[in-house]
């Protein structure tokens, strides 16, 4: 693995203030001694570094981008670099921050009671607990509005019964966010580790994600007080918006993907010969693929610091992440293959970070809306015609 200098071919960081970039120098200096010298072997024994939870709290990372509760109040930018910074050393931890900031603190924030917020949002920012976010299930990934599990009222109670999988921090959290049918429509409740029916059990043989705990949850008539339902979320709109939070933090964090595979691909180039005594970064083959993988690196940072100043003015909707994402996935997948191609043999062993960035970014392009999802959404916003059925 080769040192990596950042990359920044268009100068964009002229458009970065002081503290954007101190935010991430900061969350670099981490990646680059914390993270980076032990995820091959986190990634071979398909082990999350729980130790990291709370270390991570302390740093600021989790929910970075919320206000109050001990979060570190950063801007969308800023919360952006940070999972840029993550995702270049692995998905998984990055996947970990997002979950718990997008798709566990974010809900809590917009849709909680007070009394939930201040139970749950300290000690979350903090790492001391862990969330995780039950929306899909087996039979409905892509289509979560045709959801089976139920959450029915019983006095000052409700009874949640179904199953949830692909759930990220699913067997290491202390309390799940479960959305749930109700007579009034899709519901989220806070269900907590222990409750009596809920279970959870890890997903194994996993190819991708290997750092990052994959489960499935079960509740079998799972009895929780009505106060543990988050008011504000009604209907199933308010799920989606917690997606939409994560998939902006997506979006940025594959660009870091991106860059990790293409300075890795880059570095080897220069010193790998081949047909003689020139390194084959010199053979015009190998440059038009470098030509290629930095022109839609620069794109996508572009992409990600429009979106993030405009999600920073409130002006960002699900459709503008949507492109995002979409876009930023496919280019660190496409990014990835070529850099493995470069390495030729040597790409596939763990010396080099390209494969296990590949690997991972198949199930990126895959979660939080797949790549078809996403050009449905920026299609029907285009032609005002919705074309999902």
């Amino acid at each position: 693995m080769f040192p990596f200098h950042g990359v920044d071919f268009l100068e964009i960081d002229a458009f970065l203030s002081d503290e954007e970039k101190l935010v991430r120098q900061t969350v670099r200096k981490f990646a680059d001694k914390e993270v980076i010298p032990n995820i091959e072997d986190w990634y071979r024994d398909g082990e999350f570094p729980l130790r990291l939870s709370e270390v991570l709290g302390e740093m600021g990372f989790l929910g970075a981008n919320l206000s109050g509760y001990g979060c570190a109040e950063m801007s969308n930018v800023q919360y952006g670099l940070v999972m840029q910074e993550l995702e270049r050393a692995d998905s998984g931890l990055r996947s970990f921050v997002s979950v718990q900031s997008a798709l566990v603190m974010y809900p809590i924030y917009a849709y909680g009671s007070e009394q939930q917020k201040q139970r749950w949002l300290p000690a979350l920012q903090q790492g001391k607990a862990i969330g995780c976010f039950g929306l899909t299930e087996p039979d409905f990934g892509s289509n979560p509005a045709a959801m089976r599990t139920r959450a029915v009222k019983d006095g000052d109670d409700y009874i949640l019964s179904g199953e949830k999988t692909w759930i990220t921090n699913g067997s290491i959290a202390d309390v799940a966010l479960v959305w749930a049918r109700t007579l009034e429509g899709v519901r989220g409740f806070l269900v907590e580790k222990g409750a009596p029916g809920y279970s959870a059990k890890d997903i194994k043989g996993k190819m991708s994600m290997r750092a990052s705990v994959t489960s499935s949850l079960s509740l079998q008539d799972v009895r929780v007080p009505a106060a543990s339902m988050l008011p504000a979320a009604t209907g199933l709109k308010a799920a989606l918006d917690c997606l939409t939070q994560a998939r902006y933090g997506i979006g940025w964090g594959v660009t870091g993907a991106a860059m990790a595979c293409y300075n890795e691909a880059l570095e080897y180039a220069k010193i790998r010969k081949q047909f003689g005594d020139k390194p084959i970064a010199g053979h015009q083959l190998v440059q038009a693929h470098f030509a290629e993988m930095i022109t839609e690196i620069s794109k996508a940072q572009l992409l990600a610091l429009h979106v993030g100043r405009l999600k920073d003015l409130g002006r960002a909707d699900f459709a503008h992440i949507s492109m995002l994402k979409r876009n930023n996935v496919k280019i660190a997948l496409d990014i990835a293959r070529t850099a493995r191609d470069i390495l030729g043999a040597t790409g596939v062993a763990d010396e080099h970070p390209v494969f296990r960035h590949m690997c991972n970014l198949e199930s990126v392009f895959t979660y939080e809306g797949t790549h078809n999802i996403h050009t449905l959404i920026i299609g029907e916003r285009a032609t005002s015609i919705s074309a999902y059925q």
